[in-house]
């Protein structure tokens, strides 16, 4: 049955942050929990790890009350968590401890991700000895080492080269491949389409946008075009009731109501005998969901 999150609600005072958050991770793969600043992102993930208690709700693995500590749970945090003058390898194989490795399991893992994310040569610096995008393989590593179940990512590729981001997309898609349950959090919303198959948005703590992505995406149709030609074609658009939403080198991109709209366009062009270099109509992207969903939260 995997994790199941119901109607949990958290708050500070008068504010709430988190406002009856649902979702389920009922089969493995990768869950995508997103939000504006603020949103109410890192506070729900602290309450699935039991860091913060919520008002009402409940979180559940296979049925029964979920607790971070009996299970293997590996957490990636937004914010720096290492000790900064301590050695790496000595905290690393404290977390592996804490997790109930025996120290022996836990140097042979630790040794396999010193390996794998190329910092065997750090693992005897103190953390405040590396540099940022180092510091962020130490914690993956320590998330990774105890072989997880359940992984939780927030913003995993934040302040990292894309070199490194590169290498710990690997990462992700090799413990997608181990069937692991995955929540992942980020603003970089092609990172999200990339490996994210259902998705929550929130914003100011309420659920604005819930779905497969690919469902989500189907509902909308095909109503983003983007045509990029060697002649002007402002007014044939204009003709077929469409004006530019956005005008990049690529070309120029419009909002259409139908893909009739879209393919009358076309024929025009065609008709015109205009050299046509893009002419692509698809679905909205996830950063543009995202920014409608939000938008249109914030204009009530």
């Amino acid at each position: 049955m995997g994790l199941s999150v119901n109607n949990i609600t958290k708050k500070f005072g008068d504010y709430t942050a988190v406002d009856e958050l649902s979702f389920e991770l009922s089969s493995r793969g990768v869950f995508a929990l997103l939000g504006t600043n603020g949103a109410g992102k890192t506070t729900s993930i602290r309450i699935i790890l039991g860091m913060l208690s919520a008002e009402s709700g409940e979180v559940l693995w296979d049925g029964k009350p979920f607790l971070a500590a009996e299970r293997p749970v590996g957490y990636l945090a937004e914010e720096r968590g290492l000790y900064p003058k301590i050695r790496v390898i000595e905290q690393l194989l404290y977390f592996c401890t804490l997790k109930g490795m025996k120290r022996a399991d836990a140097m042979k893992s630790l040794d396999y991700w010193f390996d794998r994310l190329s910092v065997s040569e750090h693992k005897n610096k103190r953390a405040d000895q590396l540099s940022k995008g180092n510091q962020q393989k130490i914690q993956l590593i320590a998330a990774l080492a105890p072989d997880p179940e359940l992984l939780i990512l927030d913003e995993p590729l934040s302040g990292l080269d894309p070199v490194n981001a590169e290498l710990f997309k690997s990462v992700i898609r090799e413990e997608i491949k181990k069937d692991k349950f995955i929540i992942m959090s980020s603003h970089q919303m092609t990172t999200i389409e990339e490996f994210c198959r259902d998705i929550v948005i929130l914003n100011k703590g309420k659920t604005v946008l819930k779905g497969n992505l690919n469902e989500i995406k189907k509902s909308h149709g095909r109503v983003k075009l983007t045509v990029k030609t060697e002649g002007d074609i402002s007014k044939m658009a204009s003709e077929c009731g469409l004006s530019v939403a956005e005008e990049t080198p690529n070309g120029s991109s419009f909002n259409v109501r139908s893909e009739e709209q879209a393919h009358k366009l076309l024929n025009m062009i065609i008709a015109a005998k205009i050299p046509l270099i893009r002419y692509e109509l698809r679905e909205p992207s996830l950063q543009e969901l995202f920014i409608e969903s939000v938008g249109a939260e914030n204009e009530n």
